[in-house]
C-alpha cells in the first residue's frame, strides 16, 4: 500500500452473535466500495469471506477473514468474524488488535449471550464502537425493541442517528437524524436512494430521537454543552463532532439500521465508520515490555518508531505452508528483511508481504503502522507473539486462550495414519490455540478438546481435507480413582525357592485413608533392621505401580497412607526385587480388606444464561447430580456455579445450546474428587468389565 496518511486509516471487526448477519454486512461493504462486483450470498455459498468448505457447509463464519477498501479517501481494513460460541476465541483475538467495531444487533433476536461476551472483550480491549441494526426488512422486525435490547444487555448508552421507515415487509428507508432528511430506497441491490421531507407520520418520533441525539452529543464535550444550553441546537457539524467525542471515549454507542442483504443503510454506515471509528492515532501509544529490563515502554503509531507488530492468526496449509497474520503498530516493515520474536527468542526471515482479500494474498512492497498484513513460511512464530526490531525489542501482551469445555477420544480409522493424525493435529493447533490434544496415560487415549462439539467436528473435518486422515471420535473415558474407607493390618511375603539363589521378602504394613486430595503417604517405621535399610525404599517402590490398579476396576488409587511396621529378612535370599513384590503383595490385600471405594472427578462449572433460561438450566444441572453453588446476576442473564461429576457434563456443550436456544455459555475446570454413589459404582464397574472383555 506504500505511504499514506495514518490518520486515514480505520482497522475495524464486524462483531455480533452468530446469523446476525456480519459476513453479509461485510459483504455489502465490499460491493459499495468497489471491491467487489457483485453481493455473494451467504445461504447460497458464494460469500467471499466465508471461503472454507466448512464454512460453505454449515452457513456460518468459523474463522475470522480479512479485506480492505477505499471509502472516502479512507483505506478500510475490516475483519469478518464468527459470532458462534464455538468459535469466539477467534473474535476475541482480533478484537485485542483492533481500532473499533461494528456491532451487528438482529433488529428480530436482539442481544444475545454472545454479543454480551464479545462485548465485554470489546471494553477489556477498549475498542470503541458504533452498532447496526440489521434485518430491518424481515419478519418480526423491531428496531426500538432491539436499541432498547442492547441499553439493557450491554449496559451502554445507545444514541439512535438513523431512524427507521417501516418495517418487516413495510420497510422503505431510513431517517437521518443529523441532517433531518428522509432516505427512500429504491431496492435495487446497489443502495440508491431518493432524498425527502420525513413523512408526515414520523415527524414526531423523529424530534423526539433527535432531541435525545443532541442531548447526549452535549454531554460527550463540555464546549457542545455550553452551546446547547444557549441555543437548544447544535449545527450539523457539531453533531458530527460530538458523535466522534462520545464513540471514541465510549460514553455512549452510535445506532444505526438497515437491511445488509438488501443493501440498505450500508453506505450511511460506511459514513459513520469513517467518521466515528478511530484510526491508529487516535488510539495512540500501544504499551509493552523490554523483555532484556522487564520495564514498559511506549510505541508510537509512527513510521519513524522502531518496527514492532503482533501476530493475532495463523493459517496452516499442507501445499502453501503457514500465513502469519499480524497488525503493525510503529514503524515500517519492507519484504526480503528480517524481524525478532522476543517470545520465542529468535529471528524471522521476512519474504513477501501480503494483503489479505477474503482467500487471496495481494503482495504488496511495504508495511506502515496501522496495517494488517500476512507474511508466510515463518519457522516459529505462533499466534500471540510480538515481532519487532532486534535493536528495540518489545513485548506486547496477548490475550490467553479460552480454556476448552468438551473433550473426544480420538484415533485414526486406519493404523497406518497414526503419525499423519499427530502431524495434522499439530498443524491445527498451531492455527487455532484453543484445540488442545494430550495422550492420557491412565487410559492411553489421544484426547482432542476444543470450544464445543461443532468445533472439535470442524477440527476433524479439516484433518480429513488437509490432511488426508480420517479418525473417529467416541466420548473420553471418565478418569475414575478408587481409595479406601476403612484400615487394614496386613502381610505381604514373597518366598520362592526353586534351585540355586531363593528370593525371599516379607513385609507388614498397615493401610489407612487420607483426606480428599491427600494423595499418598508411605510411613516408615522398621526398627531394629528386621528390615534392612537398603530395601525399604523398594518396599515403597511395589506399592507405588500397584496403586496404578485398582481393586475395584483397575482405577488408580489414591488418598491413601501406608505404614511399614515389620517384616523380616533372609541373609542370602533377600533381594530389592523381592521386597518390592512383598510391598505390591500386601498392598493389593490391604486394599481389599479397607472397604475400598469408587470416586469420581467433580468439574467447577460457570454457566451463563439469559434470565427466561434459568429455572430450566438449574433443573437440569440438579438433574445431573449438581450442586448449584450460587447465582449472580449480570446484565440481561444470570451467572450460575455449580459442581456437577464429569461423567454427567460430558456432551453438556450442545444440550445447553438446545436449552436455552444457542443463548447460553459456560465454562467448565476440575474441581476435586468424590465418592460415587453405591447405584452407580455398580453401573461403572460393569461396563469396566465389559470394556476389559471386549
Amino acid at each position: 500500500m506504500g505511504k499514506y496518511d495514518t490518520s486515514k486509516l480505520r482497522n475495524f471487526g464486524i462483531v455480533a452473535h452468530g446469523g446476525a448477519g456480519k459476513t453479509s454486512l461485510t459483504e455489502a461493504i465490499l460491493f459499495n466500495t468497489g471491491m467487489i462486483d457483485r453481493l455473494g450470498r451467504v445461504d447460497d455459498g458464494t460469500s467471499s469471506m466465508d471461503f472454507e468448505p466448512e464454512e460453505i457447509k454449515r452457513n456460518i463464519t468459523i474463522s475470522s477473514s480479512l479485506n480492505h477498501c477505499i471509502w472516502q479517501d479512507h483505506t478500510l481494513h475490516l475483519v469478518d468474524t464468527p459470532g458462534y460460541g464455538n468459535f469466539l476465541h477467534e473474535t476475541r483475538s482480533c478484537l485485542r488488535i483492533l481500532g473499533g467495531a461494528v456491532l451487528i444487533v438482529s433488529a428480530i433476536s436482539g442481544v444475545k449471550a454472545q454479543t454480551q461476551k464479545i462485548w465485554e472483550w470489546a471494553d477489556e480491549f477498549e475498542v470503541p464502537r458504533i452498532a447496526f441494526v440489521n434485518k430491518m426488512d424481515r419478519e418480526r422486525a423491531d428496531f426500538l425493541k432491539a436499541v432498547d435490547d442492547m441499553e439493557k444487555n450491554l449496559s451502554t448508552r445507545a444514541v439512535v442517528v438513523n431512524f427507521p421507515i417501516g418495517a418487516e415487509e413495510n420497510f422503505r428507508g431510513i431517517i437521518d437524524l443529523v441532517h433531518m432528511k428522509a432516505r427512500l430506497f429504491k431496492f435495487d441491490e446497489k443502495g440508491t436512494y431518493d432524498e425527502a421531507e420525513i413523512p408526515e407520520e414520523y415527524q414526531a418520533e423523529a424530534q423526539r430521537l433527535r432531541t435525545m441525539l443532541l442531548e447526549a452529543v452535549a454531554d460527550a464535550d463540555d464546549e457542545l454543552m455550553e452551546k446547547y444550553l444557549e441555543s437548544e441546537d447544535l449545527s450539523e457539524a457539531d453533531i458530527l463532532l460530538g458523535l466522534r467525542e462520545g464513540t471514541l471515549t465510549g460514553v455512549f454507542t452510535p445506532v444505526l439500521c438497515g437491511s445488509a442483504t438488501a443493501n440498505i443503510g450500508v453506505r450511511q454506515l460506511l459514513d459513520f465508520i469513517v467518521h466515528c471509528l478511530p484510526s491508529p492515532l487516535d488510539k495512540g501509544i500501544q504499551i509493552g515490555k523490554n523483555p532484556k529490563t522487564e520495564e514498559f515502554e511506549e510505541r508510537q503509531p509512527s513510521e519513524e518508531e522502531p518496527f514492532s507488530a503482533m501476530v493475532f492468526k495463523t493459517i496452516s496449509d499442507p501445499y502453501t505452508g503457514k500465513l502469519t497474520l499480524f497488525r503493525v503498530y510503529s514503524g515500517t516493515l519492507k519484504s526480503d528483511s528480517s524481524v525478532y520474536n522476543p517470545n520465542k527468542q529468535a529471528s524471522e526471515r521476512i519474504g513477501q508481504i501480503y494483503e489479505m482479500e477474503g482467500k487471496k494474498q495481494v503482495p504488496i512492497a511495504m508495511a506502515v503502522a496501522g496495517d494488517i498484513v500476512a507474511v508466510a513460511k515463518l519457522k516459529v512464530t505462533t499466534t500471540g507473539d510480538t515481532l519487532c526490531d532486534a535493536a528495540k525489542p518489545i513485548v506486547y501482551e496477548s490475550p490467553l486462550p479460552l480454556k476448552p469445555v468438551i473433550s473426544f477420544a480420538l484415533r485414526a480409522k486406519s493404523k497406518n495414519d497414526e503419525e499423519k493424525v499427530s502431524t495434522g493435529l499439530h498443524r491445527l493447533m498451531e492455527e487455532d490455540p484453543t484445540l488442545l490434544v494430550a495422550r492420557d496415560e491412565e487410559t492411553h487415549e489421544l484426547i482432542l478438546s476444543g470450544m464445543g462439539q461443532v468445533h472439535v467436528e470442524v477440527a476433524v473435518e479439516k484433518l480429513k481435507r488437509k490432511y488426508g486422515v480420517e479418525v473417529e471420535l467416541k466420548e473420553p473415558k471418565v478418569p475414575y480413582r478408587e481409595t479406601i474407607r476403612g484400615r487394614a493390618k496386613v502381610q505381604g511375603k514373597y518366598k520362592k525357592q526353586s534351585g540355586g539363589r531363593g528370593q525371599y521378602g516379607d513385609t507388614w504394613i498397615e493401610m489407612e485413608p487420607l483426606p480428599r486430595g491427600g494423595g499418598f503417604e508411605f510411613v516408615d517405621k522398621i526398627v531394629g533392621g528386621v528390615i534392612p535399610r537398603q530395601y525399604i525404599p523398594a518396599v515403597e517402590k511395589g506399592i507405588v505401580e500397584a496403586m496404578h490398579h485398582g481393586h475395584l476396576g483397575g482405577f488408580p488409587v489414591v488418598d491413601v497412607r501406608v505404614t511399614l511396621f515389620d517384616g523380616s529378612h533372609h541373609s542370602v535370599d533377600s533381594s530389592e526385587m523381592a521386597f518390592k513384590i512383598a510391598g505390591s503383595m500386601g498392598f493389593k490385600k490391604a486394599l481389599e480388606q479397607a472397604n475400598p471405594i469408587l470416586l469420581e472427578p467433580i468439574m467447577n462449572m460457570e454457566v451463563t444464561v439469559p434470565d427466561d433460561c434459568i429455572g430450566d438450566v438449574i433443573g437440569d444441572l440438579n438433574s445431573r447430580r449438581g450442586k448449584v453453588m450460587g447465582v449472580e446476576p449480570k446484565a440481561g442473564s444470570q451467572v450460575i456455579k455449580a459442581q456437577v461429576a464429569m461423567s454427567e457434563v460430558l456432551k453438556y456443550a450442545p444440550e445447553l445450546r438446545s436449552m436455552t436456544s444457542d443463548r447460553g455459555l459456560f465454562t467448565m475446570e476440575f474441581s476435586h474428587y468424590e465418592e460415587v454413589p453405591p447405584h452407580m459404582t455398580a453401573k461403572i464397574l460393569a461396563e469396566r468389565q465389559k470394556e476389559k472383555e471386549s
